[in-house]
């Protein structure tokens, strides 16, 4: 129900960012706010990537008002598969979502994620109404057509950054790859191991 909180499992919210100075404060603030109303048991961890800019600064600052906020730090940038896999391996929740630190999606879309995976091991979601220029929606749209021609991922906005994952479904699909192909990755692996998938679309925000 809008506004109360359900006995889901207990959820981490794994967020990597990497020279986010400018947002991070309100991404953690926006998480907290929304999954407060949605999960009893959660935590949100906030992985910096070896930011050149404040961002694990803010990120610590924002966080000491903030209890089930904790800042992951890499000495050096290693890349944003390496980024969600360090918050993967560090998560303690019974579901493990993500999302991107630009504030591009309402987290309050994890409630209609979070239900899905009492029934299947994976819940993601796909952006309705993109706001994202013209031409990288071109692109997107090219680029998951071939990934399902020939990988057979099933989901139609693969990289869509808002998904939720059972914990043990995830274990083994923890992501090798460093970029951006890492969602695409995890998503022909979940077809390797006959991991049934349930999408949902979600709101989507231009980015800040």
């Amino acid at each position: 129900m809008q506004g109360s909180t359900a006995a889901w499992p207990s959820l981490s919210l794994v967020i990597p960012a990497y020279n986010e100075e400018a947002v991070i404060a309100q991404a953690i603030v926006e998480a907290d706010d929304s999954l407060r109303t949605i999960v009893t048991e959660y935590e949100i961890l906030i992985v910096d990537d070896g930011s050149l800019d404040a961002t694990a600064a803010v990120a610590r600052d924002t966080a000491k008002e903030r209890p089930r906020v904790r800042v992951l730090q890499h000495e050096v940038n290693r890349g944003y598969g390496a980024a969600l896999r360090t918050g993967f391996e560090a998560a303690r929740g019974e579901l493990v979502a993500f999302t991107d630190a630009d504030c591009q999606f309402d987290l309050g879309d994890l409630r209609h994620l979070i239900p899905l995976t009492q029934e299947v091991p994976i819940a993601v979601g796909y952006r309705v109404d993109r706001q994202d220029p013209w031409l990288r929606r071109f692109l997107s749209r090219g680029y998951n057509l071939l990934i399902r021609c020939l990988l057979g991922t099933r989901v139609r906005d693969v990289d869509c950054a808002l998904k939720v994952f059972r914990r043990d479904a995830l274990s083994q699909l923890l992501p090798e790859s460093r970029n951006f192909f890492v969602n695409t990755e995890m998503m022909t692996r979940a077809r390797q191991r006959g991991f049934e998938v349930r999408q949902v679309g979600v709101r989507h925000r231009p980015r800040r």
